[in-house]
């Protein structure tokens, strides 16, 4: 990790603050000093902090940059020990270039706004690359209507197909009104489809099988918001613009190559 420069006349204070809250006993023990010499370090630490206010803001912009680091490599870690799952686990729709040198999943919602703003920036991804293999993982976590989107998705999967899917998933996404017995009614009619099969499934064990199991892989990967992406063994919470994606689909690239 490269620092900015400003950074650097923070670390000599950031290490004294931490030595003073965390230090192994022989470096700083607080408890072993007496009440005068507590008092002496606490004034020396405060007039430093009058005297150089900016250090404060220095020092927590340096920790945040530490917590980024060790969440980017605890998101990689999850990643990477769930990557089958996430590839392939026997339900998930696959989409883009089956055959793709790098995949890019998404855990979405078809009720979440920022998924809805990024379905045409994925889109538009998928479509310029053309070597990317796209998976969705159906988490409906916004309510009843998100559920029965989720539901109705999957039942047209799994009663006509991937194809078929593909078109419905597509119009849930851009979907305006609420998501009702009528809604969905029309929407399948839209497609020539008889409704009242795909209705009937939405709540059968083989439906539900696949919400819990993308909802359990979610629990394990500790995703808890949508739009969030992994691409590659890189995870993305929340929605990206175009170009920042396109840029860690980059890096992923050249990380496994």
């Amino acid at each position: 990790m490269t620092l900015r420069p400003a950074l650097y006349r923070a670390l000599p204070f950031a290490a004294l603050l931490a030595g003073a809250l965390a230090a192994p006993a022989p470096a700083l023990d607080l408890a072993a000093m007496t009440e005068a010499e507590r008092a002496a370090f606490g004034a020396a630490v405060r007039a430093y902090l009058m005297e150089n206010p900016t250090v404060l803001v220095e020092v927590i912009t340096l920790l945040e940059q530490q917590e980024a680091v060790a969440a980017e490599q605890t998101d990689r870690a999850l990643a990477q020990a769930n990557m089958d799952l996430l590839l392939d686990d026997g339900h998930s729709w696959v989409g883009g270039n089956p055959e793709g040198d790098i995949t890019v999943v998404e855990f979405l919602d078809y009720r979440c706004g920022y998924c809805r703003r990024a379905f045409d920036e994925v889109d538009a991804l998928i479509a310029a690359d053309g070597n990317i293999r796209f998976v969705v993982k159906e988490f409906p976590i916004l309510g009843e209507e998100s559920l029965a989107s989720s539901q109705f998705a999957v039942a047209v999967q799994q009663l006509h197909g991937d194809a078929v899917y593909a078109d419905v998933h597509d119009a849930l996404m851009t979907l305006e009104s609420d998501v009702t017995t009528a809604t969905l009614t029309r929407l399948a009619e839209g497609f020539a489809l008889d409704a009242g099969p795909i209705l009937a499934r939405m709540g059968s064990p083989e439906v539900m099988a696949v919400l819990e199991s993308n909802q359990a892989l979610a629990q394990a990967l500790q995703i808890s918001g949508t739009p969030t992406f992994v691409i590659g063994d890189q995870m993305v919470r929340g929605y990206v613009p175009l170009s920042q994606m396109a840029a860690i689909v980059a890096q992923a690239r050249d990380e496994a190559g």
